[in-house]
């Protein structure tokens, strides 16, 4: 209904960002041969994941809660924050293609990006710093998240969007944010006119809107570079990436964008490096 929540609030992305850390630590405690720790770790994440569901999922608008209140209630706003759980890997797969439908849908998807409050809320303002405009790094997130659930084409029209928006920004530079409202034929994105720029999240989102399309993950401890699902977007034909690295050893990859895949060339890697391309 628009009011504000009562104090203390239990935000959705925060119980992400603690899920993703207790997996991480796992596997950080497992390559150390801290085995004991690595399983209690595993199993305190699962727990959260399904207490998660229980506590911040609903139904009707398809989407998480943006939080709990301070009397465990839920605060059934749409927004943006709900696309962290998919990055995060909290979302439940059962959840997931109906949370990127809703997020890619005309009252988030404003043609340019994903606006971090949806169009209709109570508190949606286009104009508003954190209730309708779009920020770059968070769609960025967002669209890592959704490669992680196997939403390829998603993942390209937002890619694709942000570099449309890019081309009406000076030098070309994704700003910290700019206005939601949806995109007009002839016309650019709306400056947020305080808006930092540059700055350093929303420079740093050009780089996982682009390891988003390509499905590009890291395994250390094995030495892998995974490509999973790689895709490219029409404005790529190829890319070459030199030097990717892992700790001690890197590659040179070319790859080249085709109608529904992308073939890759090793250039160069070092010996005991794997790449590995799934689909």
């Amino acid at each position: 209904d628009g009011k504000l929540a009562l104090a203390p609030i239990a935000l959705c992305e925060v119980q992400a960002y603690v899920y993703q850390a207790k997996c991480a630590v796992g596997e950080m405690a497992a390559a150390l041969g801290e085995h004991a720790l690595a399983a209690s770790l595993s199993r305190q994440a699962q727990t959260l994941q399904a207490a998660f569901q229980e506590a911040f999922w609903c139904d009707g608008p398809g989407t998480y809660a943006i939080a709990l209140d301070g009397d465990k209630r839920r605060c059934e706003v749409a927004t943006s924050n709900a696309g962290h759980a998919l990055w995060s890997g909290i979302a439940a797969p059962s959840h997931a293609a109906r949370l990127v439908e809703g997020l890619m849908g005309k009252q988030f998807f404003s043609g340019w990006g994903i606006r971090t409050v949806a169009r209709g809320e109570p508190r949606y303002n286009p104009m508003s710093y954190h209730n309708g405009s779009i920020w770059p790094h968070d769609n960025a997130l967002i669209a890592l998240g959704m490669a992680r659930y196997g939403h390829c084409d998603e993942v390209l029209r937002l890619m694709s969007a942000m570099f449309d928006a890019s081309l009406h920004f000076e030098h070309h530079r994704l700003p910290e944010l700019f206005c939601g409202f949806a995109r007009r034929t002839g016309a650019g994105p709306i400056l947020y006119p305080v808006a930092c720029s540059p700055q350093a999240w929303a420079a740093a989102s050009v780089f996982a809107l682009l390891q988003a399309c390509l499905g590009l993950e890291f395994h250390a401890g094995r030495a892998e570079i995974k490509l999973q699902s790689p895709r490219l977007p029409e404005f790529i034909d190829w890319i070459r990436i030199r030097q990717l690295g892992l700790p001690g050893h890197s590659a040179d990859l070319h790859l080249q964008r085709y109608q529904r895949n992308v073939g890759i060339n090793v250039l160069r890697k070092d010996p005991g490096v794997q790449v590995a391309v799934t689909e």
